[in-house]
């Protein structure tokens, strides 16, 4: 079979020629009595690749499947090999296909049939793993676009001379070159090591912050330094993958240095400001901090450059690291420490002051949250007033006084009804007036 296809453009005329070769390996396929054994022996190998995965399920279902309260590591990994059960089949009828591939070679020293027919039980194996077993977003995403057409372009065996072709083509960019095919690596590689990478961070981070041992802050910088170690260690390794010489990178390092040096001084300045919190801990995560500009605020997150704080308002207010450091900051150690406050109040000069302090201090003790250490409730006189003698009670507290906690409010409900109790007069302002010389009279 011929055709002029001179005048036909070159992909037209390539596209034929292979549509050719198919057609002629095809008969030779159709008309060869290895070929036809082949094709038999393809049918046995899937007819017993389904009779061996349907026993094989039901058998590892009964012994994978954990009991539903466990929870243990080996519960949950015994879950997850549970989800592989639909790659019994395809794998089954691979692996039989290959045994059967080794005796037709050596039988009739040809096997191209059987062996076509396992790229294809591999293909399935690909597409049934990318379509019911992976269920995270970014790696679904890269197993439908590049493993399902990679396994797709194997099985009708165009991988080889599609990555010869690729390996042919060089971009080069300054002292560095690679080749395409290198390219298409990395940015496989590269999805897949930096997933990995955040996925294992997101394990040790966890694993860190159940380490209650450990003070917030020691946990906070571990994290961080594994956190930068592991994405090191993948980006090393992206580059060896590309086949990127390191020593090519030197220049480009040395002007990184440079920009650090000149415009990136705030940046370096704040990063190594918050490795110096993190590792003497005199602000971490959970601590209620007053700025020497007067914001306030409990710090909710440290990350490498800055410290954000939320207000018991809801905003959140950035605060680079280095304020923490060149400025003055009143830690007020919302995450354990005590604080002190104190509520005013005022009796009447007709009331007997001797009885006011144990009275007080005896209603303010039954708070629930007011501490007996460092101080138990301590009243004091504080003066004469105007219209009455002033008192102020002091009284220690874990946590600040505001936002979910309104401990002077409380307080001060307490003395109200035990001075109402024992019927001690709160006084009302008073003013004396004077007058001089006679009333003036009104006349009818």
């Amino acid at each position: 079979m011929e055709f002029d296809l001179a005048s036909q453009p070159e992909i037209v005329q390539q596209a034929v020629d292979y549509a050719l070769q198919a057609w002629d390996l095809a008969k030779s396929w159709a008309l060869s009595p290895a070929a036809w054994s082949q094709f038999a022996l393809l049918i046995v190998a899937y007819l017993l690749a389904v009779v061996a995965a349907r026993r094989l399920r039901g058998f590892l279902t009964r012994v994978l499947t954990p009991a539903p309260e466990a929870d243990s590591y080996l519960a949950q990994g015994r879950r997850a090999a549970l989800l592989t059960l639909p790659l019994l089949l395809p794998l089954l009828a691979y692996l039989f296909t290959a045994i059967g591939e080794s005796v037709v070679r050596s039988v009739f020293d040809s096997g191209a049939v059987i062996a076509f027919g396992k790229r294809v039980f591999l293909f399935l194996a690909v597409r049934t793993l990318v379509r019911e077993i992976i269920k995270d977003p970014f790696l679904n995403l890269l197993g439908r676009y590049v493993l399902i057409p990679v396994a797709a372009l194997y099985a009708v065996g165009l991988l080889d001379p599609l990555i010869g072709k690729l390996n042919e083509l060089t971009i080069s960019l300054g002292n560095i070159s690679f080749t395409v095919m290198s390219l298409v690596r990395g940015v496989i590689a590269g999805g897949v090591l930096f997933w990995l990478g955040g996925w294992s961070n997101r394990q040790t981070t966890q694993f860190i912050e159940n380490q209650k041992d450990m003070r917030p802050s020691l946990r906070q910088l571990t994290a961080k330094v594994l956190e930068f170690t592991i994405f090191g260690i993948a980006f090393l390794l992206l580059l060896n993958i590309m086949g990127i010489n390191l020593s090519a990178l030197a220049v480009i390092g040395g002007a990184i240095g440079v920009g650090l040096g000149f415009g990136l001084q705030k940046i370096a300045s704040n990063f190594i400001s918050g490795v110096i919190l993190l590792i003497e801990g005199q602000a971490t995560v959970g601590d209620f901090v007053e700025l020497d500009g007067g914001e306030s605020g409990q710090i909710v997150k440290m990350t490498a450059r800055a410290a954000i704080l939320e207000t018991f308002d809801g905003r959140w207010i950035v605060v680079p690291n280095e304020d923490f450091i060149t400025t003055r900051v009143v830690n007020y150690s919302d995450s354990g420490s005590a604080n002190r406050y104190e509520a005013p109040f005022s009796v009447s000069y007709d009331t007997d002051i001797n009885l006011v302090p144990g009275i007080i201090e005896a209603a303010v003790s039954t708070h629930p949250d007011v501490l007996d250490t460092p101080f138990p409730p301590d009243c004091e006189l504080r003066g004469f007033g105007d219209s009455g003698i002033d008192f102020a009670v002091e009284f220690w507290v874990n946590g600040i006084d505001d936002g979910a906690n309104k401990y002077t409010s409380d307080v001060l409900f307490l003395i109200w009804n035990a001075l109402k109790d024992h019927d001690i007069e709160i006084p009302y302002p008073q003013r004396v007036v004077e007058l001089k010389g006679s009333l003036p009279q009104v006349q009818g």
